[in-house]
């Protein structure tokens, strides 16, 4: 497994610079430096010019030095190069740093002095690089078909899925976790790589989990050069609802608590751990492993003695949960002005004019636009804006939202052609919720949605979006054909080929499946909960309806209804005990009943 994966272009150069004298010391420096030449790192002319010196070290250090400071783009085929086996095999140094990264000894959250630059322009070309990795760092890849302005300023892009009308894809981020091939099996946490660390995300935020701080109860997760415990680092993804972190923060799709009960991991119980149940589909009686009851036991009986008091932790958690302490994670917040309600983004969040930060149901708008689309305003966007009953303003003098400077060369306060088509549409899936690196999202002509094309129902083939006609989502093409369709009768529609009503199938599955914000019913329970089968004879879930409708397995509208109700039903069976959840399910079974009268125009009888 090649290490490189899982480490930002920063980093990689930061391992470069810190480790400079290391690489120029190697035994076989003409064999690196062959390497280097073969790949087009460095010229013909410096290869000679070191290869002559009878001492070497001088010479590819300042190889190093140059490279660092002029090729810095290249700076993983670099490492690439230098940890190729014929270079290893000849160089014990390269083996040793390599080994650094491999077994997680090499940190990377260690704090440098600030570099001196002596020379003018060499501050300039530092300032433009970091402008060029913040533009980079908060553009999302989407895919455009209607965008004649920016394709008329941009070259074709090369390859046979590059799309003639599509706006210029941007470089892609390293991915924390490496793709894996056709077949084979995502236990990663067996791989020699992850002996003393694991990449963990919950929600949209990633990091990496200590094995040996976890087993001793300590903050074990590092994420944006900060440690948390488990459940600190839930509540800092935003997932502090489900208030069960072995549940919520997740190793390659798999969630904690099943590797700590399969022994890929040991962990100690956290004092002020919530025993709460946590919103998911299914019964956390059957979804918590022997060992964590067994901790929970061990921790209740410590509390008496050792822990503080009940009120004690209750009045801590109360400090936490208080808006003030927890508000610098939160990242988007619900507001309203006037009539008009949505969500502000903090990412998108600029000024009152810069950065389309705030969402409705129809588009992404700036402050003053949304004051302005919802009626006559008062005083100013900053007081006329209310978040939690109090004006906008409040989040600014808490410095949790900040205006940005008047010479801020952000994207959002200096944007490109490009960058203002994307602020159009959402950052994220509107169906899985992610804004996964790897894959771009195609976005809705008509509306603010965005979607990957396998999310979206139909798939969107690259053939569809190489014309030149926009493209519309589902959600739009049914808004604009559903009122000319004729009144129906519940029975009459049950018994109906499902080919003449694929759109409706398609629309009422998306709704599901967006109004689904946990995930909670989209993935197959029986994937992390042993015990599920002998309980549930037909399981059945979002995922599994939305292949078999796009594999055409359905052949009446009434089969397709009849596997959603499914899992309404097994979610009642499952949960006859746990009200909160059984409230979950039936407020989406009500949506699904409301869609389907609306989709199949039935009136009430």
């Amino acid at each position: 497994m090649d290490p490189l994966d899982f480490l930002e272009l920063e980093e990689m150069l930061r391992f470069l610079h810190c480790n400079k004298t290391e690489i120029s010391c190697m035994e076989s420096p003409v064999i690196f430096l062959c390497k280097l030449k073969d790949y087009n790192l460095i010229s013909e002319d410096r290869f000679k010019k070191v290869s002559r010196m009878k001492k070497k070290e001088k010479g590819l250090y300042d190889i190093l030095d140059w490279f660092e400071e002029k090729k810095s783009e290249h700076i993983k085929l670099f490492w690439k190069c230098a940890f190729k086996e014929t270079v290893l095999s000849h160089n014990p140094k390269l083996q040793m740093l390599r080994k650094s990264l491999m077994d997680g000894s090499y940190h990377f959250d260690t704090q440098l002095p600030e570099k001196v630059e002596t020379e003018d322009n060499g501050e300039k070309e530092k300032t433009e690089h970091s402008e060029e990795e913040v533009r980079k760092e908060n553009s999302v890849k989407k895919k455009r078909k209607y965008s004649k302005s920016i394709c008329d300023e941009e070259d074709e892009q090369p390859g046979p899925s590059g799309l003639s009308t599509s706006a210029q894809k941007k470089s892609k981020k390293i991915c924390f976790t490496p793709p894996m091939k056709k077949g084979e099996k995502g236990e990663i946490w067996t791989w020699p790589l992850y002996k003393s660390q694991l990449p963990v995300t919950c929600g949209q935020m990633s990091g990496t989990l200590q094995r040996d701080k976890l087993a001793k109860g300590e903050k074990c997760i590092l994420a944006n050069k900060q440690w948390f415990a488990p459940g600190e680092f839930e509540r800092f993804a935003g997932k502090q609802s489900c208030k069960n972190w072995k549940l919520s923060i997740r190793c390659g799709g798999t969630p904690l608590g099943k590797l700590i009960k399969e022994g890929h991991l040991k962990t100690v119980a956290y004092k002020g751990g919530n025993k709460k149940a946590k919103k998911i589909l299914f019964s956390l009686e059957e979804a918590t492993t022997e060992s964590e009851k067994e901790e929970d036991d061990e921790e209740d009986q410590d509390s008496s003695s050792d822990e503080p008091t009940t009120d004690e932790e209750e009045a801590e958690e109360q400090m936490v949960q208080q808006p003030e302490a927890g508000l610098s994670n939160t990242k988007v917040f619900k507001v309203t002005c006037g009539g008009l309600a949505g969500t502000l983004h903090k990412k998108r969040f600029a000024s009152g004019t810069l950065g389309k930060s705030i969402r409705t149901e129809t588009s992404w708008m700036t402050p003053v636009d949304f004051c302005k689309e919802s009626g006559p305003t008062n005083v100013s966007w900053k007081k006329d804006i209310r978040w939690d009953g109090k004006p906008l303003s409040a989040l600014m003098e808490a410095e949790i939202l900040k205006i940005h400077s008047l010479l801020c060369a952000c994207p959002l306060c200096k944007p490109d052609p490009e960058d203002l088509e994307n602020e159009k549409n959402d950052d994220d899936c509107c169906i899985c919720k992610n804004e996964e690196e790897d894959q771009e999202l195609v976005v809705c002509e008509e509306c603010p949605r965005s979607f990957h094309q396998k999310c979206h129902l139909p798939h969107v083939d690259d053939i569809i979006l190489n014309d030149d006609s926009p493209w519309l989502c589902t959600f739009c093409v049914f808004r604009a054909n559903h009122v000319c369709l004729d009144q129906l009768d519940v029975n009459a529609v049950m018994s109906q080929q499902i080919s003449q009503h694929m759109m409706q199938c398609q629309y009422l599955l998306l709704s599901l499946r967006s109004a689904d914000e946990e995930q909670m019913f989209s993935p197959d329970p029986m994937g992390y909960l042993a015990n599920y089968s002998t309980s549930i004879k037909s399981p059945m879930w979002l995922g599994k309806v939305t292949e078999k409708l796009q594999q055409k397995q359905y052949q009446t509208v009434g089969e397709f209804v009849s596997d959603v109700q499914l899992i309404f039903a097994n979610c009642a069976t499952f949960n006859r005990g746990n009200p909160e959840i059984l409230a979950i399910g039936n407020q989406l079974r009500e949506l699904f009943d409301s869609e389907f009268k609306k989709a199949f125009n039935i009136q009430d009888q």
